[in-house]
C-alpha cells in the first residue's frame, strides 16, 4: 500500500550489564551486612544496663571483656536465659547458680564447666557452636593474640557472644568494668546481703566510655539490677576497694 510508512517498533533500551563485583568486594559487604545484622539483634541485658550499653545489649558474634565480681554476670546469665537464650560458664569455680536463679535464670539453660581441664579455650570454642552466651574465666592467664583470633572468628561466624573474664584478652569490642561502691544487710560476720551497689564503666570501640552506678535489690523473693534512683532508703556501707 503507497503512501504508509512502516512500522518500526521501539526497542527498550539496553540495560548496562551489572558490574563485576571482586570476591574481595563480596565478602566485606557481606561481612558489613552481617555486623549490622547483628547489631539490630543484640542479647538481652538486666534492663538497668541498657543505658551504658553502646547497643542496648550485648551484641551478638562479639567478644566482651569483662573485669570485677561475679554479681554482674549472674545478672547477664539470668537476662540470656530467662529469655529463652542458651548459655554456659567456663572455668569459675566459685561462681554461685543460686545468685543467678535468684535473678531469674533458667538453670535448665545453663550449663556450667568448673573444671575445664587444660585448654579452656577448646572448651569454648566448642560450645560457641551452639549457645547464645559462653562466659570464659581465664584464671589469670594472658591469651596469646593467636588463640584470641580464632576464638573472635569463631564467634562471629556463630553468631554467639563470648565474655572473657579474670585474664588478659586483646582485640575486644566492649569492656565492662565493675567494683562493688556500697552494700546493706551484713554484720559483723553474719548476715544476709540485701542491697549492692556496683560503679560500671563501659568502654566500646565505636562508642563514648559510659559509667554509671547500678544496684542489686530483693523484690519479692527475687533480687533484680535497677539504677540508683529506685533503690529503696536503707543505710549502706560503702567500700573503697573492688570486691569479688
Amino acid at each position: 500500500m503507497t503512501g504508509v510508512s512502516p512500522i518500526t517498533p521501539e526497542l527498550p533500551e539496553a540495560s548496562a550489564p551489572p558490574a563485576r563485583v571482586s570476591p574481595q568486594v563480596a565478602e566485606e559487604r557481606g561481612a558489613r551486612a552481617l555486623a549490622e545484622s547483628l547489631r539490630r539483634d543484640a542479647l538481652p541485658v538486666p534492663a538497668a544496663l541498657e543505658s551504658l550499653l553502646p547497643e542496648g545489649g550485648l551484641a551478638k558474634g562479639s567478644v566482651v571483656r569483662y573485669s570485677g565480681g561475679n554479681a554482674l554476670l549472674s545478672g547477664l546469665l539470668a537476662a540470656v536465659t530467662g529469655s529463652g537464650g542458651h548459655a554456659a560458664v567456663i572455668g569459675l569455680p566459685r561462681f554461685g547458680l543460686l545468685a543467678a536463679a535468684e535473678m531469674g535464670a533458667r538453670l535448665d539453660r545453663l550449663a556450667v564447666v568448673a573444671d575445664p581441664g587444660s585448654d579452656p579455650l577448646e572448651v569454648a570454642s566448642v560450645l560457641l557452636d551452639g549457645l547464645d552466651l559462653v562466659v570464659l574465666g581465664l584464671n589469670g592467664a594472658r591469651v596469646p593474640i593467636s588463640r584470641t583470633r580464632v576464638l573472635t572468628a569463631r564467634a562471629r561466624n556463630r553468631g554467639s557472644t563470648l565474655v572473657v573474664t579474670g585474664g588478659s584478652w586483646a582485640g575486644s569490642v566492649l569492656c565492662i568494668d565493675t567494683r562493688v561502691a556500697a552494700y546493706s544487710g551484713l554484720g559483723r560476720g553474719r548476715g544476709r546481703l540485701r542491697t549492692l551497689r556496683l560503679d560500671v564503666s563501659v568502654q566500646g570501640r565505636s562508642a563514648q566510655p559510659r559509667t554509671g552506678n547500678l544496684a542489686l535489690c530483693p523484690n519479692n523473693g527475687r533480687v533484680e539490677w535497677v539504677d540508683t534512683n529506685h533503690v529503696v532508703a536503707e543505710p549502706l556501707t560503702a567500700v573503697h576497694h573492688a570486691v569479688s
